[in-house]
């Protein structure tokens, strides 16, 4: 027994700490390099929880943590697992935290809501959004905010006007997604109290939809069935809080990095200026190099013995994985550092993998080639206002994006 204590010391001496806290535009963060450059998955400490967690860096390895039914999503509720905010973002109840089959069952339904010919019939709705936020930039003239005008409004008001959420409650919820989204210790309490507010009030938002259904997403998700199955009002709720906050979190990191690459890169400016057919493929490729936010996400809890890569998980570790470091990972994308158009297409993992990958990829695409598509119709000949240097990033929360960015044109 002393000496499985002192083996434990020492390995307590190696374990590094990982802030993830790296926010210099759109470098890769050079911590989660170096653990990339490891032979095998590393134990390391996170800002907050109670333990240590391994991290899963190669893509083929994250694979199989994804895949895997002995790592568990759902094992962790309950636990104060590592992780980046002082407050866990997810719910219980929600998607992200379940495994299958029951994962299998609220997807399978949730996912009626975002197909691809669903995501087609929204996209004329995000068109106007899109075009009424440009029309304003336009009548404001150079230089304008690429982010207070476009980035941020257009996702916030694209889940919310698909949540069927009414417009007066768009800037209470905005400031709720907010403060959850925050990283620092003091801010525990005020993010407690924001994701109880979002969770009573999509609460109530469900209610008011099953007696009287509408064209929102809600709705659909509402009406959809397997058979006789069908989503509890706990887990309509849940969902459209999940919805609520990676349809703003994701997007609005996306959509200002991608303009930001963009008017930094004028090689890729002028490819898409050029061949605007080649949009999707050229989002994709961004998409997989853009570091949009710190370090991971939620962990797994191991519910057996694990060997992968060379370590040996226990029962009851926490493992994590990094999709940013899996889609640089070079034996699948050769010079993974590189912004590649001519890439053959292989699929990333930015909207996660396996049974947590995301359910609506379909209508964030769309809201990115819309976003992005039309900025470049309508002002071809943007620019930076500002030097690159100049542009100040977001240091607060776990994303990745510029706070502003001036353009001119």
């Amino acid at each position: 027994m002393f000496i499985d204590n002192e083996i434990d010391k020492e390995i307590d001496k190696e374990t590094p700490a990982c802030p993830f806290d790296f926010s210099d535009a759109l470098e890769f963060d050079p911590a989660l390099a170096d653990l990339m450059g490891r032979d095998a998955p590393v134990r390391v400490r996170l800002p907050y929880g109670d333990a240590e967690a391994w991290i899963v860096t190669g893509f083929d390895a994250v694979k199989r943590v994804t895949t895997d039914p002995r790592l568990s999503r759902a094992a962790i509720i309950d636990h104060d697992y590592p992780r980046l905010t002082a407050e866990p973002i997810v719910s219980p109840e929600s998607i992200n935290v379940m495994d299958p089959p029951h994962s299998s069952r609220v997807r399978q339904l949730a996912s009626q809501a975002f197909t691809q010919q669903r995501a087609d019939e929204m996209r004329p709705r995000i068109v106007r959004l899109a075009d009424r936020l440009l029309d304003r930039m336009e009548e404001q003239g150079p230089p304008a905010d690429a982010v207070e005008l476009l980035a941020d409004p257009l996702p916030q008001h694209t889940v919310m006007d698909l949540l069927g959420v009414p417009c007066e409650d768009w800037p209470r919820l905005q400031e709720s997604v907010l403060r959850l989204l925050v990283v620092g210790a003091g801010n525990k309490e005020a993010a407690a109290e924001a994701k109880a507010d979002l969770t009573e009030y999509f609460g109530e938002l469900v209610e008011l939809r099953r007696k009287s259904p509408g064209e929102d997403l809600i709705s659909l998700m509402a009406e959809a069935r397997d058979g006789d199955d069908c989503l509890s009002d706990r887990e309509l709720a849940v969902t459209a809080l999940t919805l609520a906050l990676s349809g703003q979190d994701t997007a609005t990191c996306q959509i200002s990095d991608i303009i930001y690459l963009l008017l930094t890169r004028p090689e890729l400016m002028d490819h898409l200026r050029d061949r605007p057919a080649d949009l999707t493929g050229v989002l994709n490729e961004m998409l997989r190099y853009i570091p949009f936010r710190n370090g991971v996400g939620i962990p797994r809890l191991a519910l057996e013995d694990v060997e992968l890569d060379g370590a040996h998980i226990k029962a009851g570790d926490f493992v994590h994985v990094s999709y940013l470091a899996a889609n640089r990972d070079p034996e699948r994308y050769p010079d993974p550092d590189v912004i590649d158009i001519d890439r053959p297409s292989r699929p990333h993992m930015t909207f996660g993998w396996g049974g947590h990958r995301c359910i609506a990829v379909p209508l964030a695409m769309t809201e990115l080639e819309v976003a992005v598509g039309r900025l470049l119709e309508r002002f071809p000949g943007l620019r930076l206002a500002v030097p690159p240097e100049e542009v100040r990033w977001d240091t607060e929360t776990i994303r990745r994006f510029p706070l502003k960015l001036p353009v001119a044109w």
